[in-house]
Protein backbone atom coordinates (compact mmCIF):
# COMPACT_ATOMS: atom_id res chain seq x y z
CA UNK A 1 0.00 0.00 0.00
CA UNK A 2 1.19 3.27 -0.62
CA UNK A 3 0.21 6.97 0.82
CA UNK A 4 0.82 10.10 -1.34
CA UNK A 5 1.15 13.33 -0.41
CA UNK A 6 0.56 16.20 -3.04
CA UNK A 7 2.35 19.58 -3.11
CA UNK A 8 3.11 23.23 -5.14
CA UNK A 9 -0.37 24.04 -5.75
CA UNK A 10 -1.46 27.55 -5.59
CA UNK A 11 -2.47 31.32 -7.23
CA UNK A 12 -0.86 32.38 -10.08
CA UNK A 13 -1.65 34.96 -12.88
CA UNK A 14 -2.17 33.31 -16.46
CA UNK A 15 1.24 32.28 -18.70
CA UNK A 16 2.28 31.64 -15.41
CA UNK A 17 4.29 27.50 -14.13
CA UNK A 18 3.96 25.73 -10.98
CA UNK A 19 5.14 22.49 -10.32
CA UNK A 20 3.82 19.90 -8.59
CA UNK A 21 4.78 17.22 -6.41
CA UNK A 22 3.46 14.14 -5.18
CA UNK A 23 5.71 11.94 -2.32
CA UNK A 24 4.65 8.20 -1.78
CA UNK A 25 5.38 6.66 1.22
CA UNK A 26 6.45 3.20 1.28
CA UNK A 27 9.60 0.98 -0.44
CA UNK A 28 8.22 0.14 -3.55
CA UNK A 29 7.26 3.43 -5.38
CA UNK A 30 8.35 1.97 -8.69
CA UNK A 31 5.75 -1.04 -8.79
CA UNK A 32 3.09 2.15 -9.37
CA UNK A 33 2.48 3.29 -12.39
CA UNK A 34 1.22 7.06 -11.85
CA UNK A 35 -1.48 10.00 -13.02
CA UNK A 36 -2.57 13.01 -12.04
CA UNK A 37 -5.83 14.16 -12.08
CA UNK A 38 -8.20 17.28 -11.81
CA UNK A 39 -11.50 18.46 -10.77
CA UNK A 40 -12.57 21.72 -11.34
CA UNK A 41 -16.17 22.76 -9.29
CA UNK A 42 -19.27 20.99 -10.72
CA UNK A 43 -17.41 18.51 -12.78
CA UNK A 44 -16.16 15.07 -12.87
CA UNK A 45 -12.56 14.43 -12.25
CA UNK A 46 -10.68 14.24 -15.32
CA UNK A 47 -7.19 12.66 -16.45
CA UNK A 48 -4.04 14.89 -16.84
CA UNK A 49 -1.13 12.82 -17.18
CA UNK A 50 0.31 9.06 -16.71
CA UNK A 51 3.72 7.80 -16.48
CA UNK A 52 4.79 3.95 -16.65
CA UNK A 53 6.71 2.60 -13.08
CA UNK A 54 10.66 3.13 -14.94
CA UNK A 55 9.43 6.76 -16.61
CA UNK A 56 10.13 5.97 -19.78
CA UNK A 57 6.36 6.29 -21.33
CA UNK A 58 4.15 9.19 -20.74
CA UNK A 59 0.78 10.10 -21.58
CA UNK A 60 -1.34 13.45 -21.54
CA UNK A 61 -4.78 14.59 -21.83
CA UNK A 62 -4.84 16.84 -25.07
CA UNK A 63 -5.18 19.91 -23.98
CA UNK A 64 -2.33 20.33 -22.06
CA UNK A 65 0.13 18.79 -24.64
CA UNK A 66 2.89 20.74 -25.16
CA UNK A 67 2.33 22.84 -21.52
CA UNK A 68 2.56 19.88 -18.99
CA UNK A 69 5.05 16.99 -18.52
CA UNK A 70 4.57 14.27 -15.87
CA UNK A 71 8.04 12.64 -14.75
CA UNK A 72 9.05 10.61 -11.65
CA UNK A 73 12.63 10.12 -8.94
CA UNK A 74 11.71 6.57 -8.24
CA UNK A 75 14.88 7.32 -5.78
CA UNK A 76 12.75 10.29 -4.17
CA UNK A 77 9.91 8.04 -4.40
CA UNK A 78 8.02 11.62 -5.90
CA UNK A 79 6.36 12.03 -9.07
CA UNK A 80 6.05 15.70 -10.74
CA UNK A 81 3.71 17.71 -12.85
CA UNK A 82 5.34 20.63 -14.33
CA UNK A 83 2.47 23.20 -15.63
CA UNK A 84 3.65 25.90 -18.13
CA UNK A 85 1.62 28.60 -19.85
CA UNK A 86 -0.85 28.11 -17.40
CA UNK A 87 -4.85 29.28 -18.34
CA UNK A 88 -8.02 29.75 -16.17
CA UNK A 89 -9.37 26.49 -17.60
CA UNK A 90 -6.59 24.50 -15.68
CA UNK A 91 -8.21 26.09 -12.58
CA UNK A 92 -8.92 22.90 -10.51
CA UNK A 93 -7.91 20.56 -7.37
CA UNK A 94 -4.95 18.27 -8.92
CA UNK A 95 -4.86 15.27 -7.21
CA UNK A 96 -1.94 12.20 -7.96
CA UNK A 97 -2.85 8.96 -7.98
CA UNK A 98 -1.00 5.38 -8.05
CA UNK A 99 -2.02 1.95 -9.56
CA UNK A 100 0.17 -1.44 -9.46
CA UNK A 101 -2.19 -2.36 -12.51
CA UNK A 102 -0.63 -3.92 -15.56
CA UNK A 103 -2.46 -1.32 -17.58
CA UNK A 104 -2.31 2.19 -17.35
CA UNK A 105 -5.66 3.80 -18.31
CA UNK A 106 -6.77 7.57 -18.33
CA UNK A 107 -9.84 6.91 -16.22
CA UNK A 108 -10.24 7.47 -12.42
CA UNK A 109 -11.42 4.13 -11.71
CA UNK A 110 -8.28 2.55 -12.48
CA UNK A 111 -6.14 3.66 -9.98
CA UNK A 112 -6.47 2.18 -5.95
CA UNK A 113 -4.18 4.81 -4.22
CA UNK A 114 -4.86 9.00 -4.04
CA UNK A 115 -3.61 11.99 -2.30
CA UNK A 116 -5.74 14.37 -0.63
CA UNK A 117 -5.10 16.47 -3.56
CA UNK A 118 -3.81 20.37 -4.10
CA UNK A 119 -5.60 23.30 -5.38
CA UNK A 120 -4.50 25.07 -8.23
CA UNK A 121 -5.96 28.43 -9.56
CA UNK A 122 -5.37 30.62 -12.63
CA UNK A 123 -6.68 33.86 -12.67
CA UNK A 124 -7.07 36.04 -16.31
Amino acid sequence: QVQLVESGGGLVQAGASLRLSCAASGRTFSSYAMGWFRQAPRKEREFVAAIDRSGASTWYEDSVKGRFTISRDNAKNTVYLQMNSLKPEDTAVYYCAGTTNLIITATPRGYRYWGQGTQVTVSS
